[in-house]
């Protein structure tokens, strides 16, 4: 996946987050961001990547952020995978 493909993935995790009235508190509790700094680092890849770890958290959000967007449930971690920090370890 192309990191600019990625980024609106990851844009789109965020609205979908924004309109979470019980779910979008926590994530700016978890990263503390402000709704203001959301809005204004949303074009960071760094912020970016944060968004979907924070999505990934949880399967019942990646499923309910990927059926609303029309999305297969590995696309997240593929986008997340495509942004800075999101390389997969390897301990071998």
């Amino acid at each position: 996946m192309q990191q600019e493909t990625a980024e609106t993935i990851a844009l789109q995790a965020l609205g979908w987050l924004a309109a979470q009235d019980d779910l979008l508190p926590v994530f700016l509790g978890a990263t503390g961001a402000s709704e203001q700094d959301a809005r204004e680092r949303a074009t960071e890849p760094e912020f970016l990547g944060a968004v979907l770890d924070f999505l990934m958290m949880d399967d019942a959000w990646v499923v309910g952020f990927c059926d609303v967007q029309g999305l297969k449930y590995e696309t997240p971690m593929m986008a997340r995978a495509a942004l800075p920090g999101g390389a997969q370890m390897s301990w071998t």
